[in-house]
Parts: C-alpha cells; structure tokens; sequence
C-alpha cells in the first residue's frame, strides 16, 4: 500500500466502515453528560433562554407523543446552545394523583385489599415504595432519545420543594380570597371515587335515549310532558321549569305537578334558562345532578335531594329505588313508568356523555362541597396580555381558541377524594372554624383545639400550574428569589400538545401573573398529536400504536428524531410511518459515508476551517458555497418561525441532493491533491454537520470529532460549538445559474445514454443548437464538467454551413439543444427494432390509461388518490411516447 492510500485509510478509520447507530448513540451521551455540556448556571454568558420539560408521569414509559414533545425541545434546546444563549433544559416527572393511585390500588386488589384497609399512612408509604420502584423509566427513556436536559436540575411535583411552594400558593389564593370552599355541581367519577375539573372529563358521543314522561296535574289535570336523557334523576325532580315568554305553559306557571313513582307535589316555575326549543320546552327540574338545574334551584329557592350517591346507586331518597345501580335504576324507572301509563315515548338520540379521562366510567355530575379557585380575575388578567402579544403562540390563530377558553372558564374544582397528593392545609377545629395554615399544627394545638385536617389532596393540575417557577427554586418569593428566576423566568418557550393549552397553559399562565406578576413564557409552541402513515389516531384498538423505544432499537435515536421532525409542522398533526424513520436512517449512513469519503480526501491535513481566496474556485466550489449559504439562511428564517419540519427538509435536501450526489461526485473527479477541493469540502461538512446537530445529534458529533481529530476546532464538542453565521459574500448567482445548467445537461445526458444502452465510459461527441445565446455561453463555460460528468469528449456549436449529421439523437436542454451523431455509436438497425418494441409498449400502457379513465364508474367511483395517480400514468407515458418518437425519427 503506497504511503498516501495508507494515510487515507487511517483517515477513514476514524469512523466505522459501517454507520451502527447502537455502537455510538450511548457511549456518546454518557460522554456529553460526563463533560457537563447539558449544564447551565444562572451567571453563565449569553441570553437566557429557558425550557420547562412538561412533567411527565412519574411512573409512566416514553410514548410516540412524549417522543415528539423531546424531540422538538432537545432541537430548541440545542439550537439556543450553539448560538451562544445561556440554555437549560429543566426535565421532571409529575406524581399524577389519580392515574398513580389506580395502578397501586388495582395491586392492592390484586391481594384482596383495599387502601383503607391500610389505612392512609400505610397507603402512602407503598405509593412511595412504587413510585421509587418504577418512578425513572421515562426520563432514562427520554435520555436514550438525546435529551440533553440539566439532570441536576431533575424535580419532581410532590417533592419537599414543590410541596412548599403549592402550600404557598394555596394560602395566598385563600387569604386572597380566591380560594374557597363551597357546594356546587361537580363531576363526579363512580370508579375513582373522587371529584374531577371540566378538563379531565372527555365527551364523546355516546349512544343514548330521549324518553318523554308525563308528570299529571295535582289538580287532576293532564299536567305537563318533559324530555330526559336520564330517566333516573326524575326521582331527584323539584320542579318543571319552562321558559317565561312560552306562551304554551302560561297557564301552568304558578301551579304544581305530581312527581310520578314518589307521588310528591311540585311546583312549575318560569325560568329564564329555559330552552323552549328542547323537547317540549317544559323540563324537569334536579337541582343536586345537573347544573343548569342547580342554578335554576337556587334561583327559586328548591330543594335539592342528592338520589345518586357516590358509588353511583340510588339513595335513600330515591325511595323504593335505593341500592340500585343508576342504569338499572334506568331501565326499572321507565318500566314502572310505562306501567302506570305515564312513559310516553323513547326515541334513540347519541349525545355528548361526559367520561372520566382516566378510566372512561360515566361521569355523574352532582352536588358536593368542594374546594374552588375563583378564576375570573385571573382568566381575566391572562386574557389581557394574550391579547398584547405575551405569550406569543405559535401557529398564532391557537391563541384565538386560547382566549375563547379563558372567556369562559368556570371557576376550577381543586379537591380531589385521593390519598396521593398535595394534601389540602385547611383544618377544622371542634368549634366549627377553619384554618388554612401554612405549618401544620403541634400534637398539643390538634389535642387542645380538635383540629383535624381536610382529607382531600389537590388537583394534580395545581402543583403543575408552577412549574414555569418552581423548577427555578420558587417557594414564596419574588423573580429574584432564586438567581435561577433571576435569569430564565420567564422561560423562553412552552413546547405542548394544542390540547393542553387548556388543561395545563392557561394554569400557568394565570398563576405566574397572580404570583410573580409575569407571563410564565414568551412563546407557546403547539405541536401537534402523532399520527401514523395513513392520518389515523394510534390507538390500541386500531392496532397502530409505536412503540419508540422499539424504533429507537431498530433504527437508532437520530432516526426516529429526524422522522418526527421532517413531518412536525407547527401546529398541524405528524403522521408517521416505520419506512420513514427507516428513510431517515438511509439518510444518516448517506451522512456517514460522506463523511468517511471525506476523511479520506483529506488525508492527514489538519482542518482549520479557513477558504480559498475565490480567484481560485471551480465552478463546483463556488456553486456549493453559495448554495450552503442559500441554505443555511432557510434554516435560519425557518427557525425564526419555530419551523423545524422545513428546517429539517431544506437540511435534508442540501445534504443528499447537493452535497452528496453532486459536490462529492465532481470532487471525486479532481484528484487527492487538490487543496482547494480540500478546503471546500472540509468547510462545508462542519457547517452541514452544524446546520444539522439540533435534528440529529449522535451522527453529526460523532462525524465532527472525527473531522476535527488532530486540528484545532472553536469548541471541544460539536454541541457547544458556534451556530453557522450569514457569509453573504458566498452567495453567486453567476456560479449557480452555470452548475444548474451543467445538472440539467448531466441529467438528460446520462438519460441519453441509459436510453440508447450506452457504457458509462463511451465518449459523447455534441453539436449545441442554441435557441437562447445566454444559455450557450453558461453551458461552454461548463464544459470541463460536462467532459467529467457527463463524458462529452468533443463539443462544437452548430454552423450555418454544416451538411447533415446523419442519424442523431436530441438531447433537449433550457435555451439549448444538443444533438448526438449515432454513427458508429450503436448498431441502427438493431437501435431502430429496440425502439420500436419500446414505442409498442409505451403506446400499449397510454392507451390502457386512457380506457381506465374513460371509464365513470371508476373515475366516479375510486379514491381521489387512485384516480390521481392513474392520471399520473397518463400523462408519464404520453410524454414517454412523444420521447420515443422523437428517438425514432432521428434514426430514419
């Protein structure tokens, strides 16, 4: 082996022969992390810039959405590092109340328990027990993905920090008198036995009834027929309301009907909640289970007997109904009432039926005395500087729904009937009077005073809403009081699913101005929900759920990452598909052994990053330098707008089609001592492996230590290295217009020779007949890269005065045709037959086309995208057949 072939394969060795994500992906994030690259102090230079991590569960594993939520955040993360920002990640996990305590208590279950047969402490301490048991496996899941978080910073919302500040905040809300407790309807979860807010109920359409049941008159008469989808609560009934202006029941307002089954008077009264377009415009009145029916109670001063209790059969004051199940209570309601000839009609009617979000029981909406935010004021407030700008979101028209929300938001149910959880500080003492108290009480106080303390814990929701502050160290204080709040609060992005503008933003929002008097962060950036390959929601009884960590095994962290990202346009929904995480793992060994190439075109020169004096490019030099620079300007005004799916693609794009299929191969064609193709080619890899880091960090390291092994780069790590500045001066249009046209005759050439059977090494002789003198003078000043790419050994323009080429082929170009003498080239008899067969086939498939899209039944009857694409068919072997002929004529 000579001494320079030798140099090269050294050179090439610092890279495996083969791109194997798993041999480099852990070893290099233990290594980020063991050199503190993830970490960031207050002090530290640069503009802050801040993320919050939205906690995840405690004990829950990565899934597709948590994937992308990473994904897009480690990308804003590492973007903001490169530029020289004071960046930090702060990750966490979330104790989830209700979800946390379902998956323990189904255990206890298991064993024949139950938690109160535990007992509270006892209860809690095997929560504990679990949750230090499975509680990690996300976080060390989101690390396999690249998350390149401050894990020093690592919080959690039920810790001794966190509980401090919820504690503050709750007695700052109820001093304030925002906070407070009272009876209202809620929504009421049989199967977790516990209240639950707006947020965490889903509505689906359900498949339900609308029954019709008369209430006759105390007075003998016919009374009055009302509508109900929910039979059952008539034996709660207090009243029939109907609207003050329907004239229908005029005569009835002021009068009372009997409550059929439980033969109890009561009154009709005019409301004006009333819709007199639902059913028949009169409607029963249960003040303790719906609640519009609670308001129209307190409005006329009615009773309201609770009839469904909270393990959702009928009380006591459902008479002979009590102990039955609400459904069965159903069906036996309307028997009896069909019986007594009183049920007039039950009609099939689907309608929203709320669900608990957690284990989809049929939520029960009824009265209970709760703990309340009173959010007016501060949806109010939030409101305000929504619409002055802060946050901004991203795409902007969410903040339109955002505000609609915080318009119209009730005031929130906190108090959850769990054991896990922020346990609420109020206590009662024995004379009736309630304390909220930011220590607890001694033995001796609780003795004395017989205090005992309120048994609900929080809404998890609420310890969450801090996030934005405590994860910097709040507990109390002001923005100051932590250098952490000093410097990132407010964050610089909040990263989320739309769907949790609701649930989770609007709680940040609203507490960070009640609390520290600022927006929580600057932007809301709203991705959207992870589809798969076909726009459909992955769900378990679809089938179609990924598993990333799956993903992640068989094609590596930066695979995945990257497929996410080319399809995550802000706002919209990201459809994914296993081909194209595979597609992106191609594109990542298509880096690799680009960059092996490199390496071994380099040799043993050192890499200083420095350029050519421009007098001395090629063409090809200069056209990649300025298309490099047209690119990184595309990436930097799609990063501007939190853009990162067309970031991504324009990174893409550069790498593969430009770099890759072009540069290289010119390059390959100058010799291993060209200097200047050196250079060139050194300073575009660092500014592409730059460009790309944020989207695919393990491949792009691992290339640039490599490239950088023995020289002297401006940082020790590509993930703390400078972000590519603007180089106007590379931009040259003369430069591109001229390798365009030279892509554009390679192309068409080599076309010509794959059509007419042509070895690559058979020299092509051209006559150029020029229809835009512009554009032959572009291609003769591309010449040099026609003879080496395309293998055009002689060149000559067409004169006025030359006789006939003979049988010739057309290569047709922009402005320029250039024609191919065929004489000596190919055998012409044996090119006319071949063409011949070929013009058959391609007029045989046109015409099949055709037939097919003359048929209505199909055209009116396939997919749209069949059609299309049949239609594709059409056009492709028209413009196939008009090729052929001309290759035909040419021949005679």
């Amino acid at each position: 082996m000579s001494e320079t072939h030798a140099k090269d394969a050294d050179a090439r060795e610092r890279l495996a022969a083969s791109y194997e994500p798993s041999a480099i992906e852990p070893a290099r994030y233990d290594w980020w992390e063991s050199q503190g690259f993830f970490a960031a102090e207050p002090d530290d230079p640069g503009e802050p810039f801040a993320i919050s991590m939205p906690p995840p569960n405690v004990t829950g594993s990565l899934h597709m959405g948590h994937a992308l939520t990473s994904t897009l955040e480690d990308a804003f993360i590492r973007h903001a590092r490169m530029q020289g920002k004071n960046a930090v990640w702060l990750p966490g996990s979330d104790h989830a109340g209700i979800a946390t305590q379902n998956v323990v208590e189904r255990e206890l279950a298991r064993e024949g328990l139950t938690r109160h047969d535990l007992g509270r402490e006892a209860f809690l301490e095997r929560m504990w027990a679990f949750v230090e048991q499975t509680g990690g496996t996300i976080l060390n899941q989101q690390r396999r993905l690249g998350a390149s978080c401050d894990w020093r910073r690592e919080a959690f919302t039920l810790d001794e920090q966190r509980s401090a500040a919820v504690r503050e905040t709750f007695c700052r809300l109820y001093e304030d008198g925002l906070i407070y407790k009272g009876e209202r309807i809620i929504n009421w979860c049989p199967r977790c036995r516990t209240a639950l807010s707006d947020i965490e109920v889903e509505h689906p359409d359900t498949e339900g009834e609308l029954a019709h049941l008369r209430y006759p008159g105390s007075d003998g008469g016919d009374g009055v027929v009302v509508a109900t989808t929910r039979v059952e609560t008539m034996l709660g009934d207090t009243a029939v309301a109907v609207h003050p202006d329907d004239a229908r029941y005029a005569s009835l307002v002021g009068a009372t009907v009997t409550l059929p089954l439980l033969e109890r008077e009561i009154p009709v009264v005019a409301d004006a909640g009333v819709d007199p377009e639902f059913g028949t415009g009169a409607v029963k009145v249960t003040p303790a289970h719906d609640p519009l029916d609670h308001e129209i109670g307190q409005r006329h001063g009615l009773a309201a007997p609770e009839v469904i209790g909270d393990d959702a059969a009928i009380t006591a004051a459902g008479g002979p109904y009590e102990g039955l199940d609400r459904f069965e209570a159903r069906e036996r309601v309307k028997a009896d009432l069909a019986d007594l000839g009183l049920l007039l009609s039950v009609e099939d009617r689907p309608h929203p039926v709320g669900h608990c979000s957690r284990c989809d029981t049929v939520v029960e909406p009824k009265l209970s005395e709760q703990w309340f935010v009173a959010t007016r004021p501060l949806a109010d407030r939030a409101a305000e500087t929504v619409r002055a700008g802060r946050p901004r979101f991203v795409p902007a028209h969410n903040a339109k729904g955002y505000l609609e929300w915080l318009e119209h938001l009730h005031d929130w149910c906190i108090s959850r009937q769990l054991w896990w959880g922020h346990r609420i500080p109020a206590w009662y003492a024995s004379d009736g009077t309630v304390e909220v108290r930011r220590t607890d009480p001694s033995e001796e106080e609780i003795a004395e005073r017989g205090l005992t303390q309120d048994p609900d814990v929080l809404d998890t929701w609420f310890s969450s809403q801090l996030w934005p502050l405590t994860t910097l160290g709040w507990t109390g204080g002001g923005r100051d009081e932590t250098p952490e709040l000093a410097t990132w609060y407010p964050n610089a992005v909040m990263e989320t699913g739309y769907d949790i503008n609701t649930f989770w933003v609007s709680r940040m929002h609203m507490i960070g101005l009640y609390l520290v008097d600022e927006v929580p962060f600057d932007v809301v950036f709203n991705h959207g929900m992870v589809r798969d390959g076909e726009g459909k929601k992955m769900s378990k009884s679809f089938g179609n759920v990924i598993d990333p960590m799956e993903f992640i095994e068989r094609h590596g962290a930066d695979a995945l990452r990257f497929a996410l990202l080319r399809s995550a346009n802000p706002g919209q929904d990201a459809p994914l598909a296993e081909e194209w995480v595979d597609g992106a793992r191609r594109f990542a060994r298509k880096l690799w052994n680009a960059a092996r190439f490199t390496l071994s075109f380099l040799g043993d020169a050192p890499v200083d990053g420095s350029l050519p004096d421009r007098a001395d490019l090629a063409l090809e030099d200069r056209w990649l330098l300025s298309r490099l620079e047209r690119t990184r300007a595309e990436i930097d005004a799609a990063w501007e707008r939190y853009d990162l799916a067309r970031a991504s693609r324009a990174a893409y794009h550069f790498t593969w089609d430009e770099l890759c299929d072009w540069y290289l191969e010119v390059v390959k064609l100058r010799g291993d001592d060209d200097v200047v193709a050196r250079q060139v080619l050194a300073h575009a890899l660092d500014r592409v492996l730059r460009l790309l880091h944020p989207f695919t960090p393990y491949v792009t390291e691992e290339i640039w230590q490599a490239l950088w092994e023995g020289s002297e780069p401006d940082s020790p790590a590509l993930i703390v290295a400078g972000w590519p500045q603007p180089r106007p001066g590379d931009v040259d249009d003369e430069a591109e217009a001229a390798f365009a046209a030279l892509q554009e005759a390679v192309t068409a050439l080599r076309r010509f020779r794959s059509d007419h059977g042509l070895a690559a090494g058979v020299d092509l002789k051209v006559v150029a007949v020029p229809r835009d003198q512009r554009q032959l003078a572009v291609l003769e000043g591309a010449r040099e890269g026609l003879r080496r790419l395309a293998g055009v050994t002689g060149w000559r323009v067409q004169r006025d005065d030359d006789g006939e080429l003979g049988p010739t082929g057309r290569v047709s170009l922009s402005g320029v045709d250039l024609l191919v003498p065929l004489e000596g080239l190919v055998d012409l008899e044996e090119e006319r037959a071949r063409l011949d067969r070929e013009l058959a086939n391609a007029r045989a498939e046109h015409e099949r086309a055709e037939r097919k899209l003359a048929n209505e039944g199909f055209v009116n009857g396939a997919p749209a995208e069949v059609v299309q694409a049949e239609r594709d068919k059409l056009a492709h072997w028209a413009e196939r057949v008009r090729a052929l002929q001309d290759q035909r004529a040419a021949l005679g």
